[in-house]
């Protein structure tokens, strides 16, 4: 079997869907020997070490042109085995499957945010996923599902064959883990210019991670705690602007701090310097942020819907993502409640040992197997 595992979205440094794909490959490294990866253009990307030394398969098409082209092999165009040449086993990782006539596929499904809260999503995204999720997900051998959650919602839109569905919760890498030296956070905080106590969100600038109303909740709070700060970790993503707005009409420029992207290498001291970890997102697939931050014994406030009270377990302080008073509470209880805190920081690392990329890297194998078995 040659496994092929598309790791465009790391290579393009997109956030989740590149944690994933770059945490899957390197648990998969040593236990698959004849690994290769699939990179849409190389000419704007990069893969970092030890992903870098993996033999590359490519299309040389920037990402819009690749996804046109991969959605044309399912209405009459040629399909795609040219640029696989040798695959047995693809492994398609962000939401796109080109048609491979000679090669089996396995699908990773991370959520279906795109019918839930279309609002949420460009149109061309939108209409793109619509049209062509189904096909990919037919076309698949297997789908994983990165949580019950997840499984539910595909069973639900797709009707699939539950047989075809695996659910594999997604891990934490061991970087994430309480740092015992407070000498080493001290580069972390001066480069990004960190308060003394700040509440710590860590993901994408979109509207489905609910940002508008956390910037309301730390309005609130603000009031009663002025010396906690705001740490925003993350790129824009797509309909952003009404964060940037929302930021000035509150006058909080000051008080919140808009780090931009944050390297992977960067997060663990980052989370383990934030006081409490803020995640109010309306919907998550799985959620890995919350979990990252419980790995390193940092106190979590997060919403009560789709799959975060599943990752989360009773590790975390739940809120409802759409009452700006549940959010404030949250926070403030975590903030003023030294016993709670502490009970927290205790659950979340006990929590988040639950969660490793050997276990989800073992069942994944088993997937493949299957698949591969029935080639």
């Amino acid at each position: 079997m040659t496994l092929c595992l598309d790791l465009s979205a790391a290579a393009h440094e997109r956030a989740g869907l590149g944690r994933y794909a770059a945490s899957l490959a390197q648990a998969l490294l040593p236990l698959e020997p004849g690994l290769t990866a699939f990179v849409n253009d190389l000419r704007a990307s990069r893969l970092r070490p030890p992903l870098s030394s993996l033999p590359i398969y490519t299309a040389n098409l920037p990402r819009k042109r690749w996804r046109l082209r991969a959605a044309a092999s399912f209405f009459g165009g040629p399909s795609m085995d040219h640029a696989f040449e040798g695959v047995t086993l693809f492994h398609a990782t962000e939401h796109l499957l080109p048609k491979l006539t000679h090669a089996r596929s396995v699908f990773t499904l991370h959520d279906t945010a795109y019918l839930l809260f279309p609002q949420y999503h460009l149109l061309q995204n939108r209409l793109y996923l619509r049209l062509m999720m189904p096909r990919f997900l037919a076309r698949a051998e297997a789908v994983i599902a990165v949580s019950e959650s997840t499984r539910r919602d595909a069973e639900r839109f797709y009707r699939l064959d539950p047989a075809k569905v695996h659910v594999i919760p997604e891990g934490v890498e061991p970087q994430f883990a309480p740092i015992a030296n407070p000498q080493s956070l001290i580069p972390i905080r001066e480069r990004y210019r960190l308060p003394a106590r700040f509440i710590l969100y860590v993901g994408t600038i979109e509207p489905r991670k609910n940002l508008l109303t956390l910037l309301e909740a730390y309005a609130a709070l603000h009031v009663q705690s002025p010396e906690v700060g705001l740490v925003i970790a993350g790129g824009q993503g797509w309909l952003y602007e009404s964060f940037f707005e929302r930021l000035r009409q509150l006058g909080l420029e000051e008080h919140v701090t808009l780090t931009g992207y944050v390297p992977d290498d960067d997060l663990p001291a980052l989370l383990n310097l934030a006081e409490v970890f803020a995640f109010p997102s309306v919907f998550e697939g799985f959620g890995l942020p919350p979990l990252e931050a419980m790995a390193c014994g940092t106190p979590v406030v997060t919403s009560n819907v789709s799959s975060l009270p599943e990752v989360t377990g009773d590790a975390a302080v739940l809120v409802d993502p759409y009452e700006v008073e549940s959010i404030v509470e949250g926070m403030h209880r975590v903030l003023t409640n030294p016993v709670l805190s502490a009970e927290l920081r205790v659950k979340g690392m006990a929590r988040a040992r639950e969660f490793s990329w050997e276990r989800s890297v073992a069942r994944t194998r088993e997937v493949y197997q299957e698949v591969g078995g029935r080639h």
